[in-house]
């Protein structure tokens, strides 16, 4: 069912006119508002009907709540109004979304955000106990197989499971109109030198910031994207012609690949491992530092992130020194979430790093000047591989697999990664 661009559009179609009536009768339900007249100090705020349909909805969640202050609003277009613990689970502490319940070798799971929920479990019968223990508190609609989670498309065999916006992506490009642009191989240019010149031709802020927003977010399927977005998200402040066309070319990569997506084995095994590297100075606005890492829970790739550090570094090995500390907390983190659920790693997680300066002060206490001002981040490190926790061995850069967050690389290793 298409999405309608205005409120004329929607009353032209029964669907849409049904949501719409069944959301204010919701509304009026919940007890959320009351007619009175329009106190002479106080203004409005706008209403907008929405419905997004997802796998697992509980209906007008934010109803639920108490609203302390005092909102005065006109009533929306079109409508006149007339006259955990207590289930046994658990809130994961190291994601405050998840909900965990383990009775023996088995496990529940429930993931919320705000109004979608996801219920998944290794017993399909407690599975389907579980899904309806929300019911007894609020009206629920169930979507039964999960297919689309929060714009994310989901599909999965016996062995592999796949998460793609392909639709997302599509509604993208339809927007923009870059549906009949010629195809590229990379989403950004190898040379590209975008910076902030004085003679710069101004584009569109709110344009820019839109589109650069829902990149965004599409990299939540396609880590291939990170390093591309990131560049074109430190413009957002002061956008140009020449940024929106490096948008422009990731929107024109989108168009010839629609069909990648991130795709999961199923393994018995959860070692985590990551790898880890940065850019030294590589900002050209401000010369900080470039930190990434990518990290894997049984060979399957689970977070990623590219970030530029917050201060000037003047040494390269202490900006790669905190691209490693960042690198562990994430790793410490995954291991810590797998811990509670009762999948805790048997073995040392491993953290691949090609510098072996930056390996040798990890595994050696000497001090020397370009080190005693790190003394934070380099006991960090120091103590979780004391502790068995981590092993920080040597890759070469070919093998790198950090390198494709922060590096511009030809159509070749791009397609392999």
């Amino acid at each position: 069912m298409s999405i309608p661009s205005h409120f004329q559009e929607a009353l032209e179609n029964p669907k849409w006119k049904s949501l719409m009536v069944e959301e204010m009768n919701a509304l009026q339900k919940n007890s959320t508002w009351e007619m009175v007249e329009l106190p002479q100090e106080k203004k409005t705020v706008g209403f907008n009907l929405e419905r997004p349909l997802r796998q697992f909805d509980v209906k007008n969640v934010f109803l639920h709540g108490d609203l302390l202050e005092e909102v005065h609003m006109y009533p929306p277009l079109g409508f006149t109004p007339k006259g955990g613990k207590e289930y046994g689970f658990q809130q994961a502490m190291a994601d405050h979304t998840l909900f965990y319940k383990r009775n023996g070798d088995e496990i529940s799971l429930i993931i919320v955000y705000v109004d979608d929920m996801i219920v998944i479990g290794s017993n399909s019968t407690k599975i389907e106990k579980h899904r309806s223990y929300p019911t007894k508190e609020f009206e629920m609609k169930d979507l039964g197989a999960l297919k689309c989670f929060l714009g994310i498309e989901v599909s999965q065999s016996k062995q592999r499971l796949f998460l793609s916006q392909r639709k997302y992506t599509l509604d993208l490009l339809a927007e923009t109109g870059n549906f009949a642009c010629e195809p590229v191989d990379t989403p950004i240019e190898t040379n590209h030198c975008l910076s902030i010149y004085l003679d710069q031709i101004r584009t569109t802020k709110e344009r820019y910031q839109r589109q650069g927003g829902k990149l965004i977010y599409l990299t939540h399927t396609r880590p291939n994207l990170s390093y591309a977005v990131n560049v074109v998200s430190q413009f957002m402040h002061n956008p140009s012609d020449q940024h929106m066309n490096a948008v422009n070319c990731i929107l024109t990569y989108l168009k010839s690949s629609l069909g990648k997506c991130i795709m999961f084995f199923r393994h018995k095994y959860l070692d985590i491992k990551g790898y880890t590297n940065f850019d030294f100075a590589e900002s050209k606005l401000d010369r900080k530092s470039i930190s990434r890492y990518v990290s894997f829970i049984g060979g399957n790739l689970v977070t990623w992130r590219i970030k530029k550090q917050n201060v000037v570094i003047l040494f390269s090995t202490e900006a790669k020194y905190h691209a490693l500390h960042h690198a562990i907390m994430e790793l410490t983190w995954l291991r810590l979430l797998l811990s509670k659920l009762g999948f805790g790693p048997k073995k040392p997680m491993v953290l691949f790093c090609d510098n072996t300066t930056t390996i040798e002060i990890a595994n050696n206490p000497i001090q020397h000047n370009q080190t005693k001002h790190i003394e934070l981040d380099r006991n960090y490190i120091k103590d979780n591989i004391d502790s068995g926790i981590i092993r920080v061995p040597f890759i070469k850069s070919v093998n790198q697999l950090a390198d494709m967050m922060t590096h511009v690389v030809t159509s070749g290793p791009f397609y392999a990664s």
